[in-house]
């Protein structure tokens, strides 16, 4: 965990690898009177703030962003032993999955209470997922590359245009600063046949740096699916393990040519293969391709004007079989071109303007009606900050080829007492384009459809008190024109924009420090209801939990490291007439480590130590109690 150093002066865009951010929750009675009015205790842990550049696409403090930011750092990837993004995401405030199985499953994620494809995910600033079904490819994505995730809550439509309804998730490569050649190697083994291997090696000077890893998964996994034939899941009886086997690789590097210009580049790839319970229709085995690279100039002509130019292109690639026969493909290319502009025009006063580009291609073994598609975003945002008021305004204007213009804003006002107390408000628009396959699936899709639109309103609190910070966050989101699957006649079914969906949430989450344990906790409380008008009105939506909870508690004993995790979620229900019921669950992991030196450490961790069975979409098991040992050497 680093701060802000004065490289990051010499080029200023940057982005800024930052410490930890300790942010899950407490309940707001208990925190309230730990805000001391304290003034070192205030400075004492804004040093501690980490540097967050997604929520406002310029680097700012945590605690400057008037959005509800979490942060999650290598440091703390390492030492709770994350392996998936679902470790790592899981019980985040507002953050909920569900999963048909074990590693390298189908997961889906939903971001305060948004569909699966309401959340914008990014790799160093780069779009990924499929343009065809419109969601992100979380089971592939190498926790290894990762030097930290950027997860903002709220509408970010007004910044980044489509699918940005429930927010952005930003994935961010490793990179090293101000160091040696310094080699990297972690060897895992565990239950199922898993086996886990990474390697690495990275460099950085007060001019440069450079990053290139390598990395091996594979588990025998073990049978997910209790389909049953034309009841659900995935309607087969299948009994053997469903394995996943993942190989990746990446590059990256940079070079501050001069004070005022440099330059970064980066590549990542991640090939999976994953077994699952299916039908000769459907396939029972999927090979997928994930891949990003881009290419960034940085410049600042002047004191007051830097300037950013990328471009970049991401992959997303599927192939399905049934054994060893080929069914079908469904690729996705995705080209991006972005020019940002950021002007302080008076002190505390920044402005920001900047234009994107993005084509989607597809390429199938189906026949879709169109299979590209292109964007151009029109963006622009003011920072203020008077005192001890801050104002934030955004504004974009997207002009698609398949719906045309579409205009969404954003406005925030955040206002900090001496006490270091800081209230928000905020309001915003958003709005997410059908997909592919929701417009041009053969049979299936409906070229008329509208993009689903958003609005959402927020109002925070948030402090520091005695052992470390706290917030609260409450929202509703309401969105209009929600596209359901409606049958036309007795053999067929289209995608219509019909739904309305209303969602109201609390969130609560605090860090503390008590007695050599670094303990973070959150609480999500989340009424996703649908309100169309039809049999399902003022239903829950689907796969979405009522309540999530997740503490964390780690310490260190000289040598030996130990911590906890306990999360706890909520019913689900997995249909829209809310009769399939799904129970609440929870989940117990502990972890222990042991450093035989500065380089080299061992650790152990037990998942679902209770050995917990539960479900978070219908008929698909979840991982029984499971153990992994790792050994792992970094100078």
């Amino acid at each position: 965990m680093t701060h802000a150093t004065d490289d990051s002066a010499r080029w200023p865009l940057l982005p800024r690898v930052p410490i930890l951010l300790r942010a899950l929750p407490w309940t707001l009675p208990w925190a309230l009177p730990w805000a001391a009015p304290l003034q070192a205790q205030v400075e004492a842990i804004a040093r501690l703030d980490p540097i967050v550049v997604t929520a406002t696409r310029t680097a700012q403090t945590a605690d400057e962003t008037l959005a509800a930011v979490t942060v999650i750092d290598r440091a703390e990837i390492e030492r709770r032993q994350s392996k998936t993004m679902t470790d790592i995401l899981r019980g985040l405030p507002g953050v909920a999955f569900s999963s048909n199985g074990g590693l390298g499953a189908a997961t889906s994620l939903f971001l305060r209470g948004t569909e699966s494809d309401h959340t914008l995910v990014l790799i160093d600033g780069i779009q990924v997922g499929s343009a065809t079904t419109g969601t992100a490819p979380w089971e592939n994505i190498p926790v290894e590359r990762i030097e930290r995730v950027e997860v903002v809550r709220g509408p970010r439509s007004s910044l980044y245009g489509s699918e940005a309804i429930g927010g952005v998730i930003q994935i961010l490569t490793r990179r090293e600063r101000l160091a040696p050649l310094t080699p990297r190697l972690s060897l895992g083994a565990g239950s199922n046949n898993t086996v886990r291997t990474s390697g690495g090696l990275s460099a950085g000077s007060e001019r440069g740096w450079f990053d290139a890893s390598l990395g091996f998964e594979q588990t025998a996994g073990f049978d997910a699916c209790r389909g049953e034939p034309f009841v659900g899941g995935c309607f087969v009886d299948e009994p053997d393990d469903d394995g996943y086997t993942n190989k990746n690789a990446s590059v990256s590097g940079g070079w501050a040519v001069t004070d005022w210009f440099g330059v970064e580049a980066s590549l990542v790839r991640s090939e999976g293969e994953n077994e699952y319970d299916g039908s000769e229709f459907a396939g029972n085995r999927n090979q997928t391709a994930l891949q990003t690279a881009q290419l960034r100039v940085e410049l600042q002509p002047l004191a007051a004007w830097s300037s950013r130019l990328a471009i970049g292109r991401s992959w997303d690639d599927s192939k399905i079989y049934f054994e060893e026969t080929f069914r079908d493909r469904f690729a996705t290319q995705r080209d991006l071109l972005s020019w940002q502009n950021d002007l302080e025009i008076a002190r505390g006063h920044q402005l920001t303007l900047g234009v994107d580009y993005q084509r989607d291609r597809i390429s199938t073994e189906r026949f879709y009606a169109d299979d590209a598609r292109d964007n151009r975003g029109y963006f622009a945002q003011y920072l203020g900050h008077l005192g001890a008021l801050d104002a934030q305004l955004n504004l974009r204007q997207d002009d698609g080829s398949q719906f045309g213009n579409h205009a969404t804003g954003n406005a925030a006002l955040g206002y900090t007492f001496e006490t270091g107390l800081r209230l928000t408000a905020s309001y915003g628009t958003a709005f997410k384009a059908p997909s592919f396959n929701e417009l041009y699936y053969p049979d299936f899709g409906n070229p008329a459809l509208d993009p689903e639109q958003a609005r959402s309103a927020e109002l925070g609190v948030s402090g520091p008190h005695r052992w470390g910070r706290w917030a609260a966050n409450l929202y509703q989101t309401d969105v209009d024109d929600l596209i359901a699957t409606v049958q036309v006649t007795p053999n067929r079914f289209r995608p219509e924009n019909i739904d309305r969906g209303r969602l109201r949430g609390l969130e609560l989450w605090t860090t503390a420090e008590l007695g050599g344990w670094i303990m973070d906790a959150n609480l999500s409380l989340l009424d996703p209801r649908n309100e169309s008008k039809g049999p399902d009105q003022d239903n829950l939506l689907a796969r979405r939990p009522e309540q999530t909870f997740r503490l964390d508690a780690d310490r260190q004993f000289g040598r030996i490291g130990l911590g906890g995790t306990l999360f706890v979620s909520g019913r689900r229900f997995d249909d829209a007439a809310n009769r399939i019921r799904l129970d609440g669950f929870r989940l117990v992991d502990l972890r222990a480590d042991y450093a035989f030196s500065d380089a080299l450490r061992v650790q152990a961790r037990i998942e679902n130590l209770l050995d917990e069975r539960y479900e978070t979409a219908a008929y698909y098991e979840q991982p029984a109690r499971t153990l992994m040992l790792t050994l792992r050497y970094q100078p």
